[in-house]
């Protein structure tokens, strides 16, 4: 059994050389006639989904451009120390 593609496929070439030798320019014709048949239907909108009735909503997709203010960098942040003291000897603090 010989599973070589060229080989297994040869028979098919040959009736393809064959058709297309006898009956080429039919071929030909037919296939400019559906191509012309299928780019009507697609130009009429054969593939668009269909729609249920009653839930029509258009969709327009678009790009909106939106021009905005240069970023200014973040005011600086003001570190402020506080000392605390705290007293573990004992002593109590004066309250006001």
């Amino acid at each position: 059994m010989n599973l070589n593609p060229a080989a297994v496929l040869n028979p098919v070439f040959n009736f393809l050389d064959a058709l297309i030798s006898d009956y080429g320019v039919y071929l030909y014709l037919v296939f400019v006639w559906m191509s012309l048949g299928a780019i009507a239907w697609v130009l009429s909108g054969g593939l668009r989904r269909r729609q249920m009735k009653g839930n029509s909503v258009t969709v327009i997709p678009a790009i909106i451009v939106t021009m905005q203010a240069p970023r200014q960098s973040a005011p600086p942040i003001i570190d402020l120390e506080a000392e605390q003291t705290w007293s573990n000897d004992g002593e109590t603090m004066d309250q006001p």
